[in-house]
């Protein structure tokens, strides 16, 4: 058996604590260090999970000589930094969702990645639901979806930024529904029209509701509606899901086993595997692929992708007319040349004959 990964995670918080809950139940990882900026706070939660004998630090440099790879859990605005810094200490990294707060700053983190020759992978925790993975095998058997919905409606009093961010919904928990939406489909998303808005009785300061359609590259078309300030029925955080196929129908309510039914009238049975789940999922993945080099689901390159959902879907709503994905990424390409100080990762952007090819939307 080969040795654990030793694994530096930087980010004590909530979230944080969650991964080390989860690196304590893996036995082919090792925690060997914690950082955030707060000391006091990455020792408690070191101590609370077992990993009293961990050390703790200020900043990734003081630790980074003791690990194999990173775990970005730090706030999004600060994982630029955080993970491009162990990038370019020839760490692999394993960063929490969502990449970045900007496409623009996504490219320059894939550029990172390219000059280290290390992974970068993002952890899109809902590709790793076992219900997910046997809807889409049920989706498979049904032949290419034409259509494939979700509704998303929750009633969450956050409190704090979520409540005075102008796009709420669309920028902070979308990404989730977009991001699956290119793995069940296996195509790539061409364009979008979105309109968001904000309810008269919201508790948000922004827009707490959209409906978007997104136009696939195949001809699939992906539409979103959703609510975070939808009190009464409200459905799963995964949100409520149905595709149409030449084959029949199938539908997952985002809890329990996707349901599927054939064009025939006959019941096509979910296939339920034991696979770990979500964030013990993402950890999972990124460990087979650093040892074996190989390239996993929401590696950086691919994962920009679902970032410039998220933005072309905030720019068709504040403009009122569709937005193209890849205009999105040649803009935030063109930003990205124009602001990059690093010599060697704006060698690195600047080398791209084809953004587009870079991250995968173009073959």
């Amino acid at each position: 058996m080969p040795e654990p990964l030793r694994l530096l995670q930087v980010g004590a918080g909530g979230m944080g604590r969650a991964w080390l809950r989860t690196i304590a139940a893996n036995p082919d990882v090792v925690l060997a260090g914690l950082v955030d900026l707060d000391v006091d706070v990455a020792r408690t939660a070191a101590d609370e999970n077992g990993f009293g004998d961990v050390p703790v630090a200020a900043s990734l440099d003081e630790l980074a000589d003791r690990a194999d790879a990173v775990i970005d859990v730090t706030v999004p605005q600060a994982h630029p930094t955080v993970s491009v810094d162990a990038l370019l200490r020839g760490l692999p990294v394993l960063c929490e969702k969502p990449l970045a707060e900007t496409v623009r700053e996504c490219l320059q983190m894939v550029a990172a990645s390219e000059v280290s020759g290390k992974l970068l992978m993002v952890s899109q925790s809902r590709r790793y639901f076992r219900a997910i993975a046997a809807f889409e095998r049920q989706l498979a058997e049904l032949g290419p979806i034409g259509t494939l919905s979700c509704e998303f409606y929750k009633a969450p009093h956050f409190s704090g930024f979520r409540e005075r961010m102008a796009e709420p919904l669309l920028v902070d928990m979308a990404i989730h529904q977009f991001d699956l939406s290119r793995k069940l489909i296996g195509s790539e998303p061409v364009s979008v029209y979105c309109d968001s808005y904000n309810p008269s009785w919201s508790w948000f300061d922004g827009n707490a509701a959209a409906s978007a359609i997104f136009t696939y590259a195949d001809g699939t078309r992906f539409t979103f509606a959703g609510s975070w300030c939808a009190a009464g029925l409200e459905t799963s955080w995964n949100g409520r899901w149905r595709a149409s196929a030449p084959g029949g129908t199938a539908t997952w309510d985002g809890d329990n086993a996707p349901v599927a039914e054939l064009a025939s009238g006959e019941a096509l049975p979910a296939a339920m595997a034991d696979d770990p789940e979500e964030i013990a999922g993402s950890l999972v993945e990124f460990v087979d692929a650093v040892r074996s080099s190989t390239t996993p689901q929401s590696e950086v390159h691919s994962n920009v992708v679902s970032i410039a959902m998220v933005e072309a879907a905030v720019r068709s709503a504040n403009t009122g007319v569709p937005v193209r994905i890849a205009d999105v990424i040649t803009g935030a390409h063109t930003e990205a040349l124009a602001t990059t100080e690093d010599p060697a990762l704006h060698a690195a952007l600047k080398a791209w004959p084809n953004p587009l090819k870079a991250v995968g939307l173009e073959p």
